[in-house]
Parts: structure tokens; sequence; C-alpha cells
């Protein structure tokens, strides 16, 4: 599995998505598909909560009860548990798809699971599926939702490290996920160590028609000029 220096990870994480997604344009060719979410989310912690890491990916369903017996449901829990927990190299993100025909029927993520999850280790979540118990989930796990729900219904984990995808942005287990409260984007392993600096320059760039946009007599003019200045900058 592919991992990357932990100073990175950190300066990611003060990065906000919507930026790392300019930045992955930078880097990206165009030819490529860029795997971000497309729909939006509900979240349940700080506003401003960043989360990076590794995907640790598994199915849930909710619908109807499983198919199961009793112990090969648990047994499958557990290996999801240790799936997420793995300690190395971390920080984990579980990437959770539910598979029903109207996703978030049963709510996963509540105050047992994102207690348990904390305190494996789990960086958050990202997850098309449901959220409850919002005032009492885990403080510092954040998680971003396709909605809120107050029942889990029949809940139970169907598949565990195996590719899924969240309102449009398919994940493949181990991959470096980048997310907040505006969605989530995949930051391909080739091109991680060089967003820091795309996200620079775009900044730079932006900061030229922004300055421009707030100094007194904007209009048209000005605005061809601060465009033509931006373009230069690489």
């Amino acid at each position: 599995m592919i991992t990357h220096d932990q100073a990175l990870l950190a300066a990611l994480a003060k990065i906000d998505t919507p930026t790392i997604c300019n930045a992955l344009e930078e880097l990206v060719s165009p030819r490529q598909l860029i795997r971000f979410t497309t729909r939006p989310f509900v979240h349940n912690d700080h506003p401003d909560a960043i989360f990076v890491g590794y995907a640790r990916t598994a199915m849930i369903r909710a619908e109807n009860p499983s198919a199961m017996s009793p112990a090969e449901r648990n047994a499958l829990r557990v290996t999801y548990y240790e799936h997420v927990a793995t300690a190395e190299p971390g920080p984990n993100i579980a990437v959770i798809q539910d598979l029903d025909s109207t996703p978030g029927t049963g709510a996963f993520w509540g105050e047992v699971q994102t207690t348990i999850h904390k305190a494996l280790g789990v960086a958050g979540c990202v997850t098309n599926g449901s959220i409850r118990d919002l005032a009492m989930m885990a403080k510092g796990f954040p998680i971003i939702a396709g909605m809120i729900n107050p029942s889990h219904a029949f809940v139970h984990v169907v598949a565990v490290g195996t590719t899924v995808s969240i309102h449009g942005m398919t994940v493949h287990d181990g991959e470096l996920i980048h997310a907040d409260r505006h969605g989530a984007v995949v930051i391909p392993h080739e091109v991680a160590a060089r967003v820091p600096a795309a996200v620079e320059l775009c900044a730079r760039r932006e900061k030229v028609i922004l300055d421009a946009a707030r100094a007194p007599g904007f209009g048209i003019a000005t605005l061809r000029e601060a465009l033509r200045k931006m373009a230069e900058i690489h």
C-alpha cells in the first residue's frame, strides 16, 4: 500500500476540500477522471472540520434483515473493525457505501459507532448512508453523510475492503481521501506530494483577481488586466 509522509498529511489537513480540488486541476491530466463527490452531504461536527487519510472501505445494507447467521454477521463485523483499525500507515477514514434502494434507510453511524471508531483511531467517515444521535456522537469524529435518520433499521455490514461509490466518487481501498463539509475527493497517490505547491500557485493567481475586485474603481478594464496578469503566473 502506498503511504505518505505524516507532515504532508498534516499540511493537507489545513486546506479545505474545494482548494484541494483546484490544486488537482493543475496536477491531473484533463483526460483523467478527477474523482470527487457530486451530491450534497449533511455533517455532524464543527463546520470547519477537515479530515485526511487512507480509505478503509465497506458496504452496508439496512432495508431487510441480514441473510447471514448471527455468527457470520458478527464475524464480518469484527473483520470490518479490524480493517478500519489497521494502525499502519494511518490515519484511516471509513468510506462506507449504503447499497439500499433508498440509501440511509438505516443509520450505521450514531453514538456507539462514532465512539468505537474514534477509540480505534479512525479519523472520520464519508458515507452516502445516514447518521443519527447527533448530540451524542463522539466529539472530534467528523462524518459527512447522505442524510439524517432516527433509526438503525436492520443495518449490517455486507462487504469489507471493496471498491465503493459515494455520491459519484469511486474509491478503492487504501486511496488517499480529503474531506470537509463541502464533500470529498480522492487525491491520487502519484501527485499527493505536489498538492501543497499547487495550492500555493492557485492562491497567487486568485489573489490578483481578488485584490483587483476589492480595490476602488474596479471595472471591466481592470478585470481584463487582472486576468492577463493571472494567466502569466505559473
